[in-house]
Formats: structure tokens, C-alpha cells, sequence
């Protein structure tokens, strides 16, 4: 018996769709949120990389396999760490389009809609989930680019109800990205009483407003202390209070999007369509009134870090899915050039902010590159072939932001230990309050290096183990700086003892 249409696997589709989502969005290795897992799964591989400051990428780590899946990977196929993740990352593109497929295959009785939802899917996999921090799926690889296509075939399961897969595929989400594991069981948990025609005001909100408050004893109430406070209120988009009236509209137009499919009058959808369009509503609806509660007192400051709002980077990309079938329903009968028209819109427009989003870097960083058009990596990889691996380096604390970094993480690409930056680095202090005294000290510490003299470098030298600095200009007089050039100097620090030496 041959299995029916929405069974099949389109592999050859899905992969040309993949390369085509590669093309439009780029690849771009240690990028943003990269520059916290890409240091986790290298120091996994080879633990004699990143000897100091390591707790700041190594936090996330302990949370999640990601670095263990990618080393491992490494160790089997023996390619190097850089391979080893731009082909992960072309492999979950695959897959998290396999899983919208599934989704449009259960929900779309069409063949027009489905492809015209993936196709839309495709061309905008990089647009943000409103203000939630968080893109459909980064240019570059984190845990998220795994959990993402995970989450997609866990729900397409429920709605088949295959409920052991759905299990198992959840455990598998919670190994590599717990958060974003709890926004899963909670609209599944959702979506299963739906499918029993529950009352989901009744019988949902107290349970998910229960899973919200039943925390570890690390979450208290009261203010944020500094410097904890300034890493936390560096990220606006946690506190709803904050968000501006483009943002409220990227959040509530979706609901409002899928309250209207709830009703179960578009044309060529499944009763599946309608369950799922129903669940996503009572999951929306309670995660804003969860942060608008973090959001409304300085007694909720520790609670803020569950960013319960980030449940829309799910609710996004169900949105967007079926906001693209329905409109292959409805304007693509008849009309072939319409997909296409669709496709190429998205597409180009896409592309276009993805490379204003770079503009200093190659649209697509092949791994196993020697150089770069980007001065700031050619910088990088010099420090990573001509260094020692356990030297410590020194940059400024904002160099994240500067002209001409594109957001390309320090530890990521060179592969040494460096003090702790003031955006990404503050970023992690903002899940781990911990280590936010240690993160406020060594920022401040080398706030303004550019400019710094060599006796500023020896003054940093004595308090921190630090032997080698990245400058964003002129190299100072008085120190040895063995490169230079388009703008970059890396130097060593005079008198600098490094770690083995080193008493805090």
C-alpha cells in the first residue's frame, strides 16, 4: 500500500529548500549567542583549551549535551570543530523544515498550502520572534538550532498522538535546551487537553502558573542587587514594561492570527489545524500575564530570568507556518506563478537585511578558512595559529558592538581564554547571578583598552593572568606587538606572569 501524500517524505525538496535557506541566510560561525556554545563544545573536545574564565560559557554547558553532541561528532567523523558545526547547522535547517513540513502536511489538506507555508517558513527563518531576543533560527549553530526542529516533530506527534515518540522526543529537547524543553510540555500538555475537549481555562492555567513558581531556592523575592541589577536591566526585552508598541504587535497579532483559525473557517485545513490553532492561545495568553506580572514590581527582579515571553519564539513560528499555508489556500488555486511570487518577495527581503545584518563579513564563513574578509576574524585566526593555548587575553569589555566585528565572538574563533566581555558574558550573568561581581569586575577592568597605555597593561597584568591583548588601533609604545594590520594590533603584555604564576 503506498502511503498517502502527506506521508511522504519530500527528502530531495526538503534538501534543495535547505540550501536555498542557507543562501538566504547565511552561515556565521561564533556569532552572537554562538560565542558562549561554540567555546562549550571546543573546551569538551580539547579540555586544555580555555584554562581561565571559563565559568561563563561553561554554565550554559552543564544545563545542556550540546557540547557533548558536537564533540562527539568531531571524535567520530575526525573533522575538525569548525566542520563538525557548520554541518550541524545545515542539518538542523534540514530538519527543522522536515519538522514544518509535518506540521503543514497534518494541518493543510492542499498541496499548495503546505508548500506555499514551508516556502514562506524558509524565506523569513531568520526574522525575529517579536521582542523576544530570539530569530525562528539563528545564522549560526546553538542549542536552539537543535531543539527548535525537535520541538516541531514533538508536536507534529501529539497530533498524530503518538504519544511514546512525543515523550521521548521531549527528554531528547530537555538534554539539550531545558527552557525551551518546559515551553514544549507546556503546550503539548495544552494541546492533549484540547484534544480532550478540556476546559483550558480551568484545568491549564493553574497548572502552567504552577510550573512558573515551582522553582530551585536560588529564585527569591526581592529587588536585584548590583551588579546583578545592571546585567539583568541591560536586557530590556526581559521586562514587558518596556516593550514598545511594535513589539506588542508582533506578540498579540499571531494570537489574534490563530484565534480566527481556532474558529475552524479556513478552507482546506484538518481538525488538527483547529486543535493546535486553539492550544497556542491559552499558552500565549497566560506566558504575557506571567511577565507582565515579573514585569510590575522590583520583588519579582529574580524571576525575570525565565523569560517566560520567549514561549513566542514558538508561537512565532506556528504563526508564520500557518500564515503561509492559508495563504497558499486561498490566493495559489489557479495561480502558479503566486508561490513562486511569494517565495522570491520573502526571500530577497531576507537576504537583503541578513547582509546589512554582516556587512563586514562573508554572507557564508566556510569553516577551514586561513583568511577572512573581515579584519576582526583574519585577527582571530592570527591569534589562534600563533599563540599559545593557554595564554589569557585582554580586549575591551565592549568590543561586541564595535565597527567591523559583526558580532563575531573573541573565544569562539581565536580559541583563547579572554576576560569577560560586558555584553555576551553579561548575558550569561543574567541567567547566573553568581557571577556577576566576577563578570562587573573584569569588564570595568579592561573598559577602554583601546586606549590604554602600557602602564594601564601592566596595572591589568598584576590583578589578572593576562599575557596577550587585542587592540582596536594603534598598538601603545613600549610593547611588542608581532601583528598589525587593517586596524588590529595583538600584543604582549610586559611583564605579564599568566597563569601558572598568577595569585588572585
Amino acid at each position: 500500500m503506498k502511503p498517502a501524500p502527506e506521508q511522504r517524505l519530500p527528502a530531495l525538496t526538503l534538501c534543495l529548500l535547505t540550501s536555498a535557506a542557507v543562501l538566504i541566510h547565511g552561515y556565521h560561525l561564533g556569532t552572537e549567542d554562538g560565542e558562549i556554545y561554540v567555546p562549550a563544545a571546543k573546551k569538551f573536545l580539547h579540555p586544555d583549551l580555555y584554562p581561565y574564565a571559563s565559568e561563563f560559557f561553561l554554565s550554559h554547558e552543564r544545563l545542556s549535551s550540546f557540547a557533548a553532541i558536537l564533540a562527539w561528532t568531531a571524535r567520530i567523523t575526525r573533522l575538525s570543530m569548525d566542520w563538525t558545526i557548520a554541518i550541524w547547522y545545515v542539518a538542523t535547517i534540514f530538519a527543522t523544515l522536515l519538522g514544518c513540513w509535518m506540521l503543514a502536511a497534518i494541518s493543510f489538506r492542499s498541496a499548495r498550502a503546505r508548500w506555499c507555508s514551508l516556502l514562506v517558513v524558509t524565506a523569513v527563518l531568520t526574522m525575529p520572534a517579536t521582542n523576544t531576543g530570539l530569530l525562528l533560527m539563528d545564522p549560526y549553530l546553538t542549542a536552539r538550532s537543535f531543539s527548535t526542529p525537535l520541538t516541531l516533530i514533538t508536536l507534529a506527534c501529539v497530533l498524530r498522538r503518538r504519544y511514546v515518540v512525543a515523550a521521548a522526543l521531549i527528554v531528547l529537547t530537555a538534554a539539550i535546551h531545558i527552557q525551551m524543553a518546559v515551553y514544549l510540555v507546556l503546550l503539548t500538555g495544552t494541546l492533549w487537553l484540547v484534544q480532550r475537549r478540556a476546559k483550558i481555562v480551568r484545568d491549564v492555567t493553574p497548572e502552567m502558573a504552577y510550573s512558573a513558581f515551582a522553582l530551585p531556592v536560588t529564585f527569591h523575592f526581592g529587588p536585584a542587587q548590583e551588579p546583578y541589577r545592571e546585567a539583568l536591566y541591560a536586557r530590556g526585552f526581559y521586562f514587558l514594561s518596556t516593550w514598545t508598541w511594535y513589539h506588542w504587535l508582533g506578540m498579540l497579532a499571531p494570537l489574534a492570527f490563530l484565534s480566527w483559525c481556532s474558529k475552524g473557517k479556513v478552507r482546506g485545513t484538518t481538525p488538527e489545524f483547529r486543535l493546535m490553532s486553539c492550544a497556542v492561545l491559552p499558552f500565549g495568553v497566560l506566558a504575557i500575564l506571567v511577565a507582565a506580572i515579573f514585569a510590575s514590581s522590583h520583588e519579582f527582579d529574580m524571576f525575570a530570568r525565565l523569560q517566560p515571553l520567549r514561549c513566542f519564539h514558538l508561537i512565532t513560528l506556528i504563526f508564520v507556518l500557518y500564515l503561509g499555508g492559508t495563504l497558499g489556500e486561498y490566493f495559489a488555486q489557479g495561480r502558479t506563478w503566486v508561490l513562486p511570487l511569494i517565495f522570491v518577495s520573502l526571500a530577497g527581503g531576507m537576504a537583503y537585511v541578513n547582509l546589512r545584518t554582516y556587512p563586514d563579513s562573508p554572507h557564508i564563513e566556510l569553516p577551514g578558512i586561513k583568511s577572512s574578509s573581515n579584519a576582526w576574524i583574519d585577527t582571530l585566526l592570527w591569534v589562534r595559529e600563533n599563540t599559545p593555548k593557554d595564554a589569557v587575553f585582554a580586549v575591551d569589555s565592549r568590543y561586541f558592538k564595535d565597527e567591523g566585528v559583526d558580532v563575531h565572538g573573541f573565544r569562539a574563533i581565536s580559541e583563547r581564554s579572554g576576560l569577560a566581555d560586558y555584553f555576551k558574558d553579561g548575558g550569561v550573568v543574567a541567567i547566573f547571578p553568581p557571577l556577576a561581581a566576577e563578570w562587573k569586575q573584569m569588564s570595568d577592568a579592561t573598559f577602554g583598552l583601546n586606549q590604554f597605555d602600557v602602564g594601564k597593561f601592566e596595572r591589568l597584568a598584576q590583578a589578572y593572568p593576562v599575557t596577550w591583548t587585542v587592540i582596536h588601533g594603534s598598538a601603545p609604545i613600549g610593547m611588542v606587538c608581532p601583528y598589525q594590520q587593517q586596524g588590529f594590533a595583538v600584543c604582549q603584555i610586559p611583564g605579564a606572569s599568566g597563569i601558572s604564576h598568577h595569585s588572585p
